[in-house]
């Protein structure tokens, strides 16, 4: 990753640059970063490695004050767009594709809404080398789990999602789930999670249950309606937006959608990173 460093940490202090960066707090011209330094030719043009980048993205240290850690990691154009032709790939970037599997290699388990299981041809998590070893050391497995929120199950269970994950896949669905389904799903090897009385998933349910199966530090890939979901319900405590220097206009969806809240939920810029043009902002709720 080139031309990365990060600009601010408004919430403890300026993020110290990881061990052997050289990069300063700082921005590139032009960006404001209250502390009146900037990077020097030298950091923007080396590549972080991935490990200086998982440093940079490392869960908080719990606290006994929450059980879990909800992170989102979205992609939106500058004119609000998730998503180009039904899929994120097009607005995204090699940078943000390095971001999106470090998050992945820190997180116990990636929570993704049916649709974009289906829309974006998910695979199961695969193991990486580079993360091996700092997964050992936090008491992780090789790869998260994907856990996929559906309330009808109507999932291709003969997918590679399915069949061959190096850890079982999870569904969360609700207690009113079709029998037949849920069948089908256990049948194929994954495991069957009941978060929600009715037809649908409760969201404060679900990461109760993530929680009980030993999943803390989370990690939700949307969609839009399921992100939603997590908002309307409090439960994000972290969001990862990377902004994309792209136009789209059309009708395409926001990161988040559903229902309004009834009083904006109000975030902290915790750090941003910024390569080509792309921001890499992270916001903490407040």
């Amino acid at each position: 990753m080139r031309r990365l460093f990060p600009v601010t940490d408004r919430t403890a202090g300026p993020d110290p640059a990881p061990a052997g960066t050289g990069a300063r707090s700082g921005a590139r011209a032009g960006v404001d970063t209250g502390s009146g330094a900037d990077a020097t030719d030298g950091d923007r043009d080396r590549e972080w490695s991935l490990a200086e980048l998982a440093a940079a993205y490392a869960y908080p240290v719990p606290d006994g004050r929450r059980q879990t850690w909800l992170r989102a990691n979205m992609v939106s154009t500058l004119d609000g767009a998730a998503q180009h032709d039904g899929r994120s790939r097009p607005i995204s970037s090699a940078a943000d594709m390095r971001v999106f599997g470090t998050l992945r290699a820190l997180a116990d388990v990636v929570i993704a809404g049916a649709e974009t299981v289906r829309q974006e041809g998910y695979r199961p998590a695969r193991a990486r080398a580079e993360f091996a070893e700092a997964r050992r050391a936090a008491g992780q497995g090789p790869v998260p789990a994907v856990a996929v929120v559906s309330a009808s199950l109507e999932l291709d269970f003969s997918l590679p999602l399915f069949t061959a994950p190096a850890v079982p896949t999870l569904v969360l669905t609700g207690a009113a789930a079709a029998p037949d389904r849920i069948a089908a799903a256990e049948r194929a090897g994954t495991r069957v999670v009941i978060a929600g009385d009715g037809v649908g998933v409760d969201p404060a349910r679900a990461l109760r249950e993530l929680a009980s199966l030993g999943h803390t530090r989370l990690l939700t890939e949307g969609g839009p309606r399921l992100l939603g979901q997590f908002v309307a319900a409090g439960a994000l405590d972290e969001l990862c937006l990377t902004v994309s220097p792209m136009l789209t206009a059309g009708d395409a969806q926001r990161i988040a959608g559903g229902p309004s809240v009834e009083v904006p939920r109000r975030f902290t810029l915790a750090s941003l990173l910024e390569e080509e043009g792309f921001l890499f902002s992270r916001y903490r709720r407040a």
